[in-house]
């Protein structure tokens, strides 16, 4: 995953550099893993990005977020998962494709500045399992939802939609990245 060896047991606190708005949102290059087919992704209910998803699992190794770096809206959105976080804005969202931009000479000195700051926030903290997680992924076509029942636990809950519930957010970061897997090789290029 995005987060892969916090599992280890030696990291101390997460930096989310780069990041962008979830699925379905606005926000500069809005996603959630696959640029396209997924049009919305909720955990309990709580609309996600992946910021969301990866602060999820990687508190339950008692890592806490420290740093989100994106757009404007994915420094909002982050107040939502990591309210203790130093957030850095590199860009001001216009649409998906758009930002007015700070220089990067600006963005360095900012994000530099925020990373110092940011490193005296990484203290382990108490491992925190918010489980179980029910998880809900929405397609933008009827077959990925079906394509993506292959995958054990996984069930449609409507004609674009499915969902299923781990215990972990662990469990349920694999379970989704099977999901996407599957779904990224059924576009209809591919599919058939």
């Amino acid at each position: 995953s995005m987060v892969e060896g916090v599992q280890h047991g030696d990291v101390d606190g997460i930096a989310f550099v780069g990041y962008h708005t979830g699925a379905g949102t606005e926000g500069v290059l809005a996603h959630t893993y696959l640029p396209n087919s997924i049009t919305g992704v909720w955990v309990n209910d709580v609309r996600a990005s992946e910021g969301l998803l990866n602060s999820h699992v990687v508190a339950e190794y008692g890592v806490p977020v420290v740093l989100v770096t994106g757009d404007d809206l994915t420094c909002e959105d982050a107040l939502g998962y990591a309210p203790e976080a130093l957030k850095v804005a590199v860009k001001d969202h216009v649409s998906r494709y758009t930002a007015v931009c700070r220089t990067p000479a600006r963005t360095a000195a900012d994000i530099r500045a925020a990373a110092k700051a940011a490193a005296a926030l990484a203290v382990r903290q108490e491992p925190l399992v918010g489980g179980p997680f029910t998880v809900a992924l929405e397609f933008d076509a009827e077959h990925l939802s079906m394509a993506a029942t292959v995958v054990p636990g996984v069930r449609r809950v409507g004609e674009r939609k499915v969902v299923y519930t781990s215990d972990t957010m662990y469990e349920g970061i694999r379970t989704f990245k099977a999901v996407t897997t599957i779904v990224s090789a059924a576009v209809e290029e591919q599919y058939g």
